[in-house]
């Protein structure tokens, strides 16, 4: 019985060596090879454009007015104007985890990220576990950015005279939010009793408005007997149009990217270049109205703004000198968009009250229409939908690439290392990936979603200053292009940021994230414990 024993925990634990995994890159029978085209700054603007996306643009609001959100039954506490401390503990945070991956990433130049690098150092099931967390990270805040995007596209289009029927632009669970006041007069309704009240109010028994804060649009939508239609068109649409775009190669996807970015920054400086004349220093008072309590949830919150820089390691096979621009992409991505981050939040803060940002979705554009600048508000949300489309773009490449490593290694079925001959891309992860994103899109809502993503991006993170730690003591004299600093301080801290930010999380949010990990090892075990191929012979005993 124990060496049964031993034997599982053996196979769970055995690692891939560094020499292997890069080996791996040469084995034809992958399904084909990515085509190294991307520069140093090809991966920097990669980088830009993952991480400036729907964080600064959607979350601000929710950092700096906290408010009371009736998924969870919570109120979130206000950063107020100390939003900007938020967000300089987050970038730190970020920038310790951001020295181990560009480090990592010189060692082991393989798409799989945080993936490849569980697996060089933690073992098989870590690997999985990780690969499994990154679907959160990727494809599920995809799902964020496309909402985000959806929500963007749908205001400009009503500039223009445009209206979708507002039952084609909300998900079912946003459509049955209920008011403040009613979930504290009737605490712990289900989705089912919420549609009796639908029913309850189309016969006109209750006020509409008084139970739902989207009553508007609840009753004028379609019903299947007492059940109210709702769907998402916009993410859905976009969606597929860069799922597409993926497909067709990473030089095309780079060239739409790099537009999208030049959009989105220009964009950002002109809100702080007009917005600092409007700043009032009366607006930064109370400064720190929660206290820390205040810092820590604006901090929770905005850490989705700077997803997005580890997706560059993703890139790794198509990058002309892994060793030198990753790095230069990780680090240099996070460091552009914590200073733009900073000014925006200053200048946004200073232009109005902080509790004038109270429950509204589009911020920036709010600040400026408050002050009557109507035309800067509508280049804003032109520029939005273009930030949001370009991050849309980056994490749609990433994922795929992450299934196709894991798929080489025989932890998922070989269809996903299939790369295609014409574009050099891996097609079939790539149109999985769009699918997992486009339907939740329109089905799901973006609160939930980001905080899915925020908490399955941390476990990622802490996972990879580890690993740093670990390869420094197993293979200190490997060769590495870049070395963090200072590396017995900064990787802890990583970590210990990291567990920071998480305890800020809501509690519903880690039991989601708690049944999504043990619905990734049933699937493990049923299919990647069998086919890995370090079950070879040949394989059979690879730690190192």
């Amino acid at each position: 019985m124990l060496n049964i024993i031993y034997t599982m925990l053996d196979r769970l634990t055995r690692r891939k060596t560094l020499d292997q995994l890069k080996a791996n890159l040469e084995e034809p029978e992958h399904g084909g090879k990515l085509h190294r085209a991307l520069t140093g700054w090809d991966l920097m603007f990669l980088g830009i454009g993952a991480i400036i996306g729907a964080g600064i643009l959607s979350s601000l609001g929710t950092g700096l007015a906290g408010g009371f959100d009736s998924n969870y039954g919570i109120t979130r506490p206000a950063a107020g104007p100390a939003l900007v401390i938020s967000f300089l503990i987050t970038a730190v945070a970020c920038g310790f985890t951001a020295l181990c991956y560009a480090e990592m990433a010189s060692m082991i130049p393989i798409s799989g990220s945080a993936y490849t690098y569980a697996y060089a150092t933690m073992g098989e099931l870590l690997a999985w576990i990780i690969g499994w967390d990154l679907l959160l990270e990727y494809a599920v805040s995809n799902v964020a950015v496309a909402i985000s995007w959806g929500g963007y596209a749908n205001d400009l289009l009503k500039s223009f005279g445009l209206a979708i029927p507002g039952w084609l632009t909300i998900d079912i669970r946003s459509m049955l939010t209920t008011t403040k006041s009613f979930v504290e007069a009737h605490p712990g309704v289900g989705f089912v009793e919420k549609l009796n009240w639908v029913a309850q109010c189309k016969a006109g028994i209750a006020s509409g408005p008084t139970v739902f804060n989207n009553w508007d649009l609840l009753n004028s939508a379609p019903m299947i007997g007492n059940f109210p239609i709702a769907l998402n068109v916009l993410p859905m649409v976009v969606t597929f149009f860069i799922t597409l775009l993926c497909i067709v190669g990473i030089r095309e996807s780079t060239k739409f990217n790099n537009v999208m970015v030049g959009t989105k920054v220009g964009l950002l400086l002109m809100v702080i270049a007009i917005g600092i004349f409007y700043v009032k220093p009366e607006n930064y008072v109370p400064f720190c109205p929660n206290g820390f309590a205040g810092i820590q949830a604006g901090a929770a919150i905005i850490f989705f703004a700077f997803i997005g820089f580890d997706a560059v390691s993703t890139t790794a096979e198509e990058c002309r000198d892994p060793g030198h621009d990753l790095p230069f992409g990780i680090i240099g991505s996070l460091v552009v968009c914590t200073i733009i981050y900073v000014g925006v939040c200053l200048v946004i803060s200073g232009m109005m009250p902080y509790t004038a940002y109270a429950g509204i979705s589009d911020p920036v554009a709010h600040a400026f229409t408050s002050i009557g600048m109507t035309k800067v508000a509508a280049i804003v949300s032109i520029g939005a939908v273009a930030a949001l489309a370009g991050a849309l773009l980056v994490y749609q490449l990433g994922q795929p690439r992450i299934f196709m490593v894991m798929s080489r290694d025989g932890l998922l079925p070989p269809w996903f290392s299939r790369v295609s001959e014409k574009y050099g891309t891996p097609i079939n992860a790539t149109m999985l990936t769009g699918l997992l994103v486009l339907i939740p899109a329109g089905f799901m809502n973006i609160d939930e979603v980001v905080e899915l993503c925020n908490i399955g991006t941390l476990f990622a993170f802490i996972i990879v200053c580890f690993g740093v730690l670990i390869l420094r003591v197993r293979h200190p004299d490997y060769p590495r292009r870049f070395r963090v600093p200072g590396v017995w301080f900064c990787a802890p801290a990583g970590i210990l940021f990291c567990v920071w930010l998480a305890y800020g999380l809501p509690h519903a949010t880690w039991v989601r994230f708690v049944v999504w990990l043990i619905a990734g090892l049933i699937c493990y075990f049923f299919y990647g414990f069998w086919k890995s191929k370090l079950n070879l012979p040949n394989t059979a005993n690879v730690k190192n």
